[in-house]
């Protein structure tokens, strides 16, 4: 009798994709070994992989030698990611949602890399952002719509909160745009990935909390006017005072104009964000 050989399945197809967790599993050769190789341009010494899923870039990050700690949520792609590199032992899984969940310390830079579900990536930025994760480059998958936010320049539609933070952190690069092809399952949007190099004097952590803050307060309604926002909370002669024209609307200050006024405010009026005075 004849037996045929039958190749294990793919790791993909090992894992079955949830909504839940917004997982779309990337297929694409070309953006995975962008982003690998983008990631391991890095001379941090140690990797963190956000939403692994079945291990795709997982397994040629472990090929560079460096320690790998992977954080996912899905008790599925634990198991599988176990199973695949478990006896490698420069590999660490983390269990648990990468929006909360404690990561080790030990104050060494990661180099960090994620196709991050489209359902938290925002927080999960933001994390990475405000909680004083030292990090050398982040190479970070997004929904599109998300990557041009954070690229969104003064005076556009896309300009908004999420861009004054990203570019006053870092230096932001689109590498690569995919469309849902390049995905199992297939997404019904596009997505694009992008490089984070940090920049040399970027805000302080108490900083980037308080700019949050006066960031959501002056985006709340984007139509009315930074005196409008700040209505009941601050006078337009406070707003004046920290170099922001209340007449204006909130899409047109330049991200350093935010930054002066975040420190201004900080300094003057700290009552109005009491959790982030420096």
């Amino acid at each position: 009798m004849v037996r045929w050989l039958v190749s294990e399945p793919s790791p993909i197809a090992r894992l079955r994709p949830k909504k839940a967790f917004g997982q779309n599993f990337l297929v694409n050769e070309g953006a995975i070994a962008a982003i690998v190789n983008s990631a391991l341009g890095s001379s941090a010494p140690r990797l963190l992989e956000i939403g692994p899923g079945p291990g795709v870039l997982t397994e040629r990050l472990l090929a560079d030698g460096r320690p790998l700690w992977a954080v996912d949520l899905d008790p599925e792609a634990c198991d599988l990611l176990r199973d695949r590199f478990g006896s490698e032992s420069h590999f660490h899984l983390l269990h648990g949602d990468a929006v909360r969940l404690p990561l080790p310390d030990g104050g060494e830079a990661w180099s960090v890399i994620g196709n991050l579900p489209y359902n938290a990536a925002t927080p999960i930025l933001a994390r990475l952002l405000t909680e004083g994760i030292p990090w050398d480059r982040m190479v970070l998958m997004f929904q599109l719509e998300v990557a041009q936010k954070l690229m969104g320049v003064p005076g556009t539609k896309a300009y908004g909160p999420l861009s004054v933070l990203a570019q006053l952190c870092a230096r932001l690069t689109r590498l690569v745009k995919l469309g849902p092809g390049s995905f199992r399952p297939a997404p019904k949007v596009d997505s694009a990935v992008v490089l984070f190099e940090p920049l040399q004097e970027p805000p302080s952590l108490a900083e980037r909390r308080a700019l949050l803050m006066v960031l959501h307060r002056s985006f709340a309604h984007r139509r009315k006017t930074l005196a409008n926002n700040w209505q009941g909370t601050l006078p337009a002669a406070a707003l004046l005072e920290a170099g922001l024209e209340p007449a204006l609307r909130s899409e047109v200050v330049a991200p350093a104009a935010w930054l002066k006024a975040t420190r201004t405010l900080l300094f003057h009026h700290p009552e109005v964000f009491p959790s982030s005075r420096p």
